[in-house]
């Protein structure tokens, strides 16, 4: 079957739009020169503009003409949080596991005023360092509440995947990092540092990708010198 001559447009245009011909905010080629560039009506031009436009590589403004877009789609972007140590040397304890049903953490997890949930308290460290607080909290419907021992809950990940076959690292989320200064004075002392020392404060909800159900609402204090980021970039 032959492919239709708006989309060998479409996927030229999207290409040199992806392999940086042109910036974010650019303008674009006008109808008259694609017409003219790729000998074809201009109807089959404008098919060509308006899927590129849905699919987020262009906007069009009325008597301006075609832009390409500061957000287009087209790119993956990989995030890497790295461990500034070896990874063996990591350790988890659980410090507490607390049921409760405040209105603002309910209102996080997207229950209904009369649900419970868990909250999961958590400090890593690395050669009797700590690095790392964690408060996670759970719906109660994900929290086996006859767990041996507080070490049940070291891996939370681990225990979504063994009780309930669900694998969290494949699951939608959001994560924000921010900088707390000075840091939260609770936070400060679980690390074992001042409240003049900043940390960063990460939150991150992850969500079913089948339901979007609220699986987990995660508050994080990391210190600054345990933090390191990598973005990279790809086209898709």
């Amino acid at each position: 079957m032959a492919i239709p001559k708006y989309q060998i447009i479409k996927d030229e245009l999207k290409q040199q739009i992806i392999s940086g011909k042109f910036e974010n905010g650019d303008k674009f080629y006008t109808e008259a020169e694609l017409t003219e560039m790729f000998n074809v009506s201009s109807i089959t031009v404008i098919r060509a503009l308006n899927d590129l436009v849905k699919a987020g590589f262009l906007v069009r403004h009325q008597g301006r003409g075609s832009f390409v877009s500061r957000a287009r789609k087209g790119k993956l972007v990989e995030f890497s949080d790295i461990e500034l140590f070896p990874i063996s040397h990591d350790q988890v304890e659980v410090l507490s596991i607390i049921r409760g049903n405040d209105p603002t953490i309910l209102s996080k997890l997207e229950l209904s005023d009369t649900a419970f949930y868990y909250c999961i308290e958590r400090l890593r460290t690395t050669e009797k360092i700590p690095y790392i607080y964690h408060r996670t909290y759970l719906p109660e419907q994900y929290v086996n509440s006859n767990y041996p021992d507080l070490s049940y809950y070291n891996s939370i990940y681990q225990r979504f995947k063994q009780d309930y076959n669900i694998h969290m690292n494949e699951e939608d989320f959001t994560e924000t990092n921010e900088i707390k200064f000075p840091t939260p004075a609770v936070e400060a002392e679980k690390l074992q540092i001042s409240t003049a020392e900043p940390t960063v404060f990460q939150i991150r909800v992850t969500k079913r990708k089948d339901t979007q159900q609220v699986l987990e609402y995660v508050e994080t204090y990391k210190k600054w010198n345990f933090y390191k980021i990598e973005l990279v970039s790809k086209n898709t």
